[in-house]
């Protein structure tokens, strides 16, 4: 949005929806006389978006009327069968309008979901390739030094923390956490530790683990040899990823982790 410090634009926002739609609710685009930033699903939807947003970014008679709302159907006018409605907010943006009193970027700014990832290794740099980019708030932790890219993705945040298990009690409440550390020890110790957390505070909505079905039966007796119910150990799930994505290559297993990260926001959103 800094390219409102050279020219004003027209915000686009869907405002609600009724049925099938092509973006949920809080999407948005800003139309400049030019170019567009952002997107609230293409086709001509978007078009006719586009057009309206610059009919009254150019002074049209009615677009003093900054925030009124316009209902599209999405039926055979508009070429789509989606089936559904969709409730459209235009709103004129200028210079002004990116000062922090305006809070702008706070309103367009995406909810963001906090996940730990534990592990800087081939996965951990896959993962945190394709994580950043989507709704999450990434906090990448290992007990190295040295281990993390440079440059880092954009917005991960990198914490060394020796040993690793200690980052645990100050995870952002509702964390989801993915443990793949250089070390099965590392590992266990960081389940441990969560384990420990959810009978105190309850808010890890998942706990994933790397590794085998094997792998999850060894840690399985060792973490109950350590006083972990049956029912707390069910809290971790292990193998990680979406079974159906089959493939060993890191950026395989990164992207079929992140669609059951995803997928665990629509059951928190049920819940």
């Amino acid at each position: 949005m800094d390219a409102l410090k050279g020219a004003p634009a027209c915000l686009v926002r869907v405002e609600s929806t009724e049925g099938s739609a092509p973006r949920e609710a809080g999407a948005w685009m800003a139309v400049f006389a030019e170019h567009i930033v952002g997107t609230i699903g293409g086709g001509h939807l978007e078009l006719q978006a586009i057009a309206e947003a610059r009919r009254r970014l150019g002074g049209a008679p009615g677009s003093a009327q900054a925030h009124s709302p316009m209902r599209f159907a999405l039926g055979p006018a508009l070429g789509q069968c989606c089936g559904g409605v969709v409730h459209l907010g235009f709103e004129r943006l200028t210079a002004a309008d990116l000062a922090p009193a305006a809070g702008l970027r706070q309103r367009l700014a995406p909810q963001q979901y906090p996940v730990a990832l534990f592990g800087g290794g081939h996965v951990g740099h896959a993962l945190a390739r394709v994580l950043a980019p989507l709704p999450f708030a990434l906090t990448w932790i290992d007990s190295r030094d040295g281990i993390f890219p440079n440059p880092v993705p954009e917005g991960v945040v990198c914490e060394h923390s020796d040993p690793v298990q200690q980052a645990v009690p100050h995870l952002a409440p509702g964390s989801r956490v993915l443990i793949m550390s250089f070390s099965h020890a590392e590992d266990l110790d960081v389940v441990a530790a969560c384990l420990r957390r959810q009978r105190e505070h309850g808010d890890l909505p998942f706990i994933g683990l790397i590794g085998s079905k094997t792998k999850w039966a060894t840690f399985s007796n060792r973490l109950h040899g350590r006083g972990f119910a049956q029912e707390e150990l069910a809290q971790v799930t292990c193998p990680i990823g979406i079974p159906s994505i089959e493939g060993k290559e890191p950026d395989v297993i990164a992207v079929a982790v992140a669609a059951q990260l995803l997928q665990t926001l629509k059951e928190t959103a049920r819940g």
